[in-house]
């Protein structure tokens, strides 16, 4: 599935007020397959572009569709996750956006362990290099450990009746594929989701905790926030409640810095929605520097 980049009529509204600035400086923490980048450069060809991304794929992918853009320094482009934008750049920012969901390629390419729909390694990294993968999780964490995680992350009520049969299965044969999970989910769980599938918050939270998702929001909003020029602004589009928490909370709790552009959460239409499913669950919210 081609990448849709979700809420970009949105972001395009916003970012119209730096048609006049000579050269603006955009900011992108998660850069994927470059889509909202793409359209903001057809609309603001003099802008420049600061851009970050922890998934080798993302970078391979930007440096063959935005060869020209790189070579000429319009677009610059980091390996590594936002968390650790700081180290890379220290230069000025006008517009800043974070799209903090999973990518269609991340979700479709089987062998990147996202998505339960798929057979493939029980992974979730997004910089597949390195670090803990959610079968490390899955196999090794205590009874308590993964019910404490699916509580938190997954936001899930009642998940001991899956973690028992993990803690069973493993104790035969340990998970190694996504199927084997999802399957099991399905198969212990099954009757009590309506609406979705019911490996989608135990999923999620595997998600979130093999990539230290939340805790890099907390950690680099407020610095984001302080490098934004003034009249600049930060746009945080978050896919699930807990995300969209913490970036409403920080916004709210940074009178000094600025204040949120809405006092609400901005939806994707209907017609959005129609087009781009995966956009139904995003939400945007807008930070003003003062």
């Amino acid at each position: 599935m081609i990448h849709i980049p979700v809420l970009l009529n949105e972001i395009k509204a916003h970012f119209e007020l730096f048609r006049s600035y000579p050269n603006p400086i955009y900011f992108d923490g998660t850069f994927g397959r470059g889509g909202h980048y793409r359209e903001l450069k057809k609309m603001i060809p003099q802008m420049k572009a600061v851009v970050f991304d922890q998934d080798p794929e993302a970078i391979k992918y930007a440096h063959q569709e935005f060869s020209n853009e790189i070579t000429s320094e319009e677009l610059v482009i980091f390996h590594d996750n936002f968390a650790n934008f700081e180290k890379h750049y220290q230069g000025p920012i006008d517009f800043a956006l974070l799209d903090l969901g999973v990518s269609s390629p991340q979700l479709d390419e089987a062998y990147r362990g996202f998505s339960f729909y798929h057979q493939g390694p029980l992974d979730m990294r997004m910089n597949n290099s390195s670090g803990t993968t959610a079968a490390d999780i899955v196999n090794n964490y205590s009874e308590k450990e993964l019910a404490d995680l699916f509580i938190s992350l997954g936001e899930v009520r009642n998940p001991f009746r899956v973690v028992r049969a993990i803690i069973h299965d493993r104790d035969k044969t340990p998970f190694v594929n996504t199927k084997d999970l999802s399957g099991m989910i399905e198969r212990v769980d099954g009757w009590r989701r309506k609406g979705f599938h019911p490996a989608t918050q135990y999923f999620m939270a595997l998600r979130l905790a093999v990539n230290n998702e939340l805790q890099v929001v907390e950690q680099v909003l407020p610095q984001l926030m302080k490098r934004i020029n003034s009249g600049g602004r930060l746009d945080v589009i978050t896919f699930h409640s807990l995300e969209d928490r913490i970036v409403k909370n920080i916004f709210r709790g940074s009178e000094e810095l600025g204040e949120p552009l809405f006092r609400k959460v901005i939806h994707p239409t209907r017609e959005e929605e129609v087009e781009n499913p995966r956009s139904r669950s995003s939400k945007l919210r807008i930070f003003v520097r003062k």
